[in-house]
């Protein structure tokens, strides 16, 4: 059975407060985009959605370290380097977001190397096999089985 976020937050972190002092550590200018409401902050966001954004944040920072890393990353899988505007457009986009992304255009871009791989598989040329001789038996030509047509 599922845990509820009241009793993995008291597992992983002791209390919320500490839950949230970490997820304000991870939450620095490389990674995050500050869109929290400055009079409620962190304090007032639910332990579910805290710890889904720790994980986003704990995960970008191992794998990428900042978000532009997590850009380009996702511009190289796309084949999109030279492309400012669509750049632009991704640096305006949350974190989780990204994160989404990436997986996908990764995904993407495994399932086209797989679906190539077998097409270069068929095209290989394949071994010629030495032709018995058979004695070729002479037929009786065959009778017409056409019974449509009747003489009259």
């Amino acid at each position: 059975m599922k845990k509820s976020p009241v009793v993995v937050v008291k597992e992983r972190f002791a209390s919320k407060d500490k839950l949230v002092e970490a997820v304000q550590k991870l939450a620095t200018a490389d990674l995050w985009i500050d869109r929290v409401n400055d009079a409620k902050g962190f304090a007032k966001v639910s332990n579910q959605k805290l710890l889904k954004l720790h994980d986003v944040l704990t995960d970008a920072q191992k794998r990428f370290g900042s978000r532009d890393k997590l850009i380009s990353a996702i511009l190289e899988l796309k084949r999109r380097t030279k492309d400012a505007t669509y750049a632009a457009g991704l640096k305006k986009a949350p974190l989780p977001q990204l994160l989404d992304l990436h997986a996908s255009v990764e995904r993407a871009g495994k399932r086209a190397v797989a679906k190539a791989a077998p097409k270069s598989a068929k095209k290989a040329p394949k071994k010629a096999e030495p032709v018995a001789k058979k004695a070729v038996a002479k037929k009786a030509p065959a009778k017409s089985k056409n019974k449509s047509k009747k003489k009259k």
